[in-house]
């Protein structure tokens, strides 16, 4: 038996329909769940569809039993959460997809014993115990077994020929090495069990409502420093990890003790707004500005703790333990990053007592970093780095090769020349399923590259026929109702440029550097990236308008001053719109602005008059963004006034080329080696 093993089952719950839960033969027994703070319990959301459509309408009637010692308790709960969560409350799928979790508030169990969650996945292979309430042998009765993890299918953790047995669906598993919840048990097969890794749940914090599980986190870590500061001689999970033999660096009670601090600071946002000071602390550990291109997905300030644990680098004798220092250096990036940004509303005070008790004993380099960052003297206004987003976001479309599919790439580029790969689909989909498909993978990306309210550009590297794609007009969340309905598009929230796939497959020619730089320096005027040239008619007395030709439209393109930007009143992805595209392209343009609509535009004289006024303003390449995405926001405004549609109709559909030429994904620096992690050679 397992030292975790007496944790765990004070924390394991029964789940059935209300009042039921004293039934001796079960038989309205659902399945397992287990609490993992005060009023939340965790569970699979297949056990909870026992309870029927009302389950999903969140109402009260899902029954939590659980025993207190001798005493047996009962409560009802209400799922808050659920992924997946069935469309329509009536009919729940026959299969139960990845992740298969629920998050249920069940009141009045304030006094209830939590397990201990692991902020990070285990490394297989690794041993765990496995538990659950189960009716298999008879009567219900708490089972656990033994057994390995031995890998991943991608998404669940696979277990070795030991299962979980029927109805400890829902339980906790527990990797005995971390001495912490990695999991749950998600059902069994033929040879193994898989379970859901806790690193799941991150999912159910963008589900409308979401905030609701970061709430049940932050109540897990004060649960945990409140058993560990009390008098309470029954066990607890911070002392039973002390006796683990691989408990080094930030220990068990020095990780309680911080994961409640935090627990007090308002909540981040997104991953990147986390990640970015992770990122920060890497850098100053390591003394280079490189960015890290290992990608996480954390969404409390515990987490980002979490991926700095067991960090070390190599030496001349051997490999220094850093984490300590990193954690510390982290938690004073924290209490900088939310004094700035929420003033008197963050309580950062105890946090800082801490960190500068706990940092006496540090070198003098890191002390002064740390004092820099929350000691009484620091500057009110200093910023430890130029505010800014963590990364951008490159959407990689490439021309299509099977069955008209077109191939995708979604990376975040941390730094102009850094990348680092999260989604792809070398298949591709169709162009009617692009927006569907790429929905999530963006929003993804995005969540990761935001940094408080400095929000991640999007960078579309596109084939030429998909120019006129709108994709500032993606939204990347469904409506959630008829109040939604004045939701930002991507392009009216972000950032969004379209770049050229097809001359990133080669090295960068003089004359499109040439313009760039022209591009950065400014000023900037329109040309028309399409222009009428006289035509010789049927007879010497008369003449007729024709478009000019390819080699017509790249001469007089290429011998354009160097700030000029192409400019047209129509689309650029077919016909003659992408010939004179293609011939922009090849005369070096890295700027371009055009219209995505129909052809049927009746202002185009005050489109290319206003966009040549835009261009004047903005000065220089990169200050063509900004106005742009304004623009976007105002054009479609059906609530404005007449004079004020007027104003601004000559810019609907607008898109921009920006498309500097030693950006990703052609060529890019290399990349710093990682530090050593724990668990690493």
């Amino acid at each position: 038996m397992s030292a975790f093993d007496a944790l765990v089952r004070p924390a394991l719950v029964r789940i059935a329909a209300p009042g039921s839960g004293y039934d001796p033969h079960g038989d309205r027994y659902w399945g397992t769940g287990f609490f993992i703070a005060p009023g939340w319990v965790l569970t699979c959301a297949h056990v909870v569809a026992e309870g029927g459509s009302a389950v999903w309408r969140s109402e009260p009637v899902v029954g939590v039993t659980w025993e207190d010692g001798k005493t047996t308790r009962e409560a009802t709960g209400t799922v808050v959460l659920a992924l997946p969560r069935p469309e329509r409350p009536g009919d729940p799928p026959d299969r139960w997809a990845f992740p298969d979790v629920a998050l249920l508030r069940v009141p009045g169990t304030q006094k209830a014993s939590c397990v201990r969650l692991g902020e990070r996945p285990p490394v297989p292979p690794t041993a765990v115990g496995l538990h659950g309430w189960s009716r298999e042998t008879g009567e219900l009765g708490v089972r656990h077994v033994q057994g390995n993890l031995i890998g991943s299918d991608g998404q669940a953790l696979i277990t070795d020929w030991v299962m979980p047995v029927e109805g400890c669906s829902g339980g906790p598993v527990v990797d005995l090495a971390q001495g912490a919840v990695v999991g749950l048990n998600k059902g069994r097969g033929r040879d193994g069990g898989a379970v859901v890794p806790v690193t799941a749940l991150r999912r159910l914090h963008d589900l409308p409502g979401g905030g609701a599980m970061g709430e049940a986190l932050r109540a897990h870590d004060r649960h945990h420093l409140a058993r560990y500061r009390s008098l309470d001689d029954r066990p607890d999970w911070t002392r039973a990890q002390r006796l683990l033999s691989a408990a080094h660096g930030v220990g068990p009670g020095l990780r309680t003790q911080l994961y409640g601090h935090f627990a007090e600071l308002p909540a981040p946002t997104a991953p990147g707004e986390v990640m970015d000071l992770v990122d920060q602390v890497k850098a100053w550990i390591r003394d280079d500005d490189l960015p890290d291109a290992l990608e996480d997905d954390p969404r409390t300030w515990s987490e980002g703790a979490g991926l700095l644990r067991g960090l070390r680098a190599p030496r001349r004798d051997g490999v220094r333990d850093l984490d300590l220092d990193a954690v510390l250096l982290y938690a004073a990036h924290v209490v900088r990053h939310v004094s700035e940004r929420y003033g008197e509303r963050a309580d950062t005070a105890a946090l800082t007592h801490w960190i500068v008790d706990e940092s006496g004993d540090a070198d003098r380099h890191l002390r002064r970093a740390i004092d820099r960052l929350v000691g009484p003297g620091r500057p009110a206004s200093l910023s430890v780095r130029e505010p800014r987003a963590r990364a951008d976001v490159l959407l990689e479309i490439d021309t299509p090769r099977y069955d008209r599919r077109y191939p995708w790439r979604v990376k975040l580029l941390l730094d102009g020349h850094t990348v680092s790969p999260l989604h792809c689909d070398d298949r591709g989909v169709e162009r009617a399923r692009l927006r569907e498909t790429l929905r999530e993978p963006l929003a993804d990306a995005l969540r990761r590259g935001d940094s408080g309210p400095h929000l991640a550009a999007v960078e579309a590297v596109l084939p030429r026929e998909l120019f006129d794609e709108p994709l500032d007009t993606w939204r990347l969340e469904p409506p959630q109702g008829p109040e939604d309905a004045w939701g930002t598009t991507l392009g009216q929230r972000r950032i969004v440029v379209i770049r050229d796939a097809r001359r990133h497959a080669r090295e960068p020619a003089p004359e499109w550097r040439e313009r760039w730089a022209a591009g950065e320096r400014g000023p900037l005027r329109a040309v028309p990236l399409r222009a009428e040239v006289p035509g010789a008619g049927p007879d010497a007395h008369t003449a007729r308008v024709r478009r000019e030709t390819w080699a017509e439209a790249y001469d007089r393109l290429r011998d354009a001053e160097g700030g000029a930007v192409p400019v047209h009143c129509g689309p650029v992805g077919s016909g003659d719109g992408l010939m004179a595209m293609n011939a922009a392209l090849a005369a070096g343009h890295p700027l371009a602005l055009w219209r995505t609509g129909a052809h049927d535009h009746t202002d185009c004289a005050e489109f290319h008059e206003r966009a040549d006024r835009l261009l004047a303003d903005a000065a220089t390449a990169w200050d063509v963004r900004g106005p742009v995405r304004s623009l976007r926001t105002r054009a479609p405004d059906r609530a404005a006034g007449p004079e004020a549609r007027a104003a601004y109709a000559w810019a609907e559909t607008i898109a921009v080329l920006l498309d500097p030429p030693d950006r990703p994904p052609h060529g890019g620096r290399l990349e710093a080696p990682p530090l050593l992690g724990e668990g690493e050679q």
